[in-house]
């Protein structure tokens, strides 16, 4: 049965779904890993796509921009289309000095200055943390490939705007990234029993603009984030 924003029928979805943020980065992740791929819904231009992979069933759908948007789409294959686990692949800009751009960072939990997960349990500051068993078969696939870290992120609620010393601070506290949807996805996950992972190739450096990958390099440079997730999905 079609919810408001996705029109597939039951049985539509794989357990198993990849989440990137941009509508045509997962038409786009479709075609690469399956060639069977069949286009299942297409709701305000967020196309779902579903075919095999390694010959296992899989998922594709983008997520839009920011927690809100992820929130619409994640609960609604969560609770309406039997899908089990998602994992966003997207990227996100380098905190750490010890991240580059090009890396990638295979996020355990999400930091946020959104009141997204505030209700979760009244009185406690919820900490939203990935799915162990995603995070285990893609640290697992990561082979010790040292451009892979494995942190904490920070979901942020703005783009623009945010103060530089609360980025600082971030850094100094061990987290890798920023980015806008993770803390949501994990949020979630959690609280309908449902598993999730963000893996996220870091596309610039809020400190080293030197960095800065290229609009078609962000489009073509996350191989190695796409094969973790995948591994993450059919674990």
């Amino acid at each position: 049965m079609a919810t408001p924003h996705i029109t597939a029928e039951p049985g539509d979805f794989a357990p198993a779904v990849l989440m990137p943020g941009d509508p045509k980065r997962a038409e786009r992740i479709a075609q690469m890993l399956m060639p069977d791929a069949v286009k299942v819904t297409d709701v305000r231009g967020i196309g779902g796509y579903t075919g095999t992979c390694n010959g296992k069933p899989l998922s594709v759908m983008a997520s839009g921009m920011g927690q809100p948007s992820l929130s619409i789409y994640a609960t609604e294959l969560f609770t309406s289309y039997g899908v089990e686990r998602i994992i966003r692949v997207g990227t996100c800009g380098g905190l750490s000095r010890d991240v580059q751009a090009g890396d990638v960072v295979i996020a355990m939990g999400a930091h946020t200055d959104s009141s997204i997960n505030s209700r979760m349990c009244p009185g406690i500051t919820f900490a939203p943390l990935a799915s162990w068993q995603l995070l285990a078969a893609a640290v697992a696939a990561a082979e010790g490939d040292p451009t892979v870290k494995v942190g904490a992120v920070a979901s942020r609620d703005k783009f623009y705007g945010n103060p530089i010393e609360e980025a600082e601070r971030l850094a100094a506290l061990g987290t890798f990234g920023v980015e806008m949807e993770a803390a949501a996805l994990y949020g979630i996950a959690a609280n309908l029993g449902k598993q999730a992972l963000a893996v996220l190739t870091v596309s610039d450096h809020l400190f080293d603009s030197s960095q800065d990958m290229s609009a078609e390099d962000r489009e073509t440079k996350f191989h190695k984030a796409l094969s973790l997730a995948v591994a993450a999905a059919h674990c």
